[in-house]
């Protein structure tokens, strides 16, 4: 193996570690805040793999650019849905507002 591809499995695997250890440390309540939060940087995601799809030279390289495209189009779309459910939370019932009438 060369030492850059040592180097970049390294850099790989501490960031899992980082990222596994902070979202673990993070309270169930914030989950759905910082999800919402971070919709802006899961679209820069989407645009930095259509850069790298366009820019792909071989099949090999389309084939996993097209797959981190998926998945960073699944996390932006994700983010928005469980944003969605949380914003419903909020929203009152036909049947509130009828309530708080009378």
């Amino acid at each position: 193996m060369h030492a850059s591809l040592l180097q970049e499995i390294f850099s790989f695997v501490l960031a899992v570690f980082t990222g596994w250890s902070l979202i673990t440390k993070v309270p169930p309540v914030l989950h759905t805040p910082l999800m919402s939060a971070t919709n802006a940087i899961h679209g820069v995601l989407v645009v930095g793999a259509l850069i790298v799809v366009f820019t792909a030279a071989g099949p090999s390289q389309i084939v996993v650019a097209a797959l981190a495209l998926f998945l960073a189009t699944l996390n932006v779309v994700g983010g928005f849905v469980v944003t969605d459910r949380m914003l419903e939370m909020f929203r009152k019932s036909p049947n509130e507002k009828g309530q708080a009438a009378k």
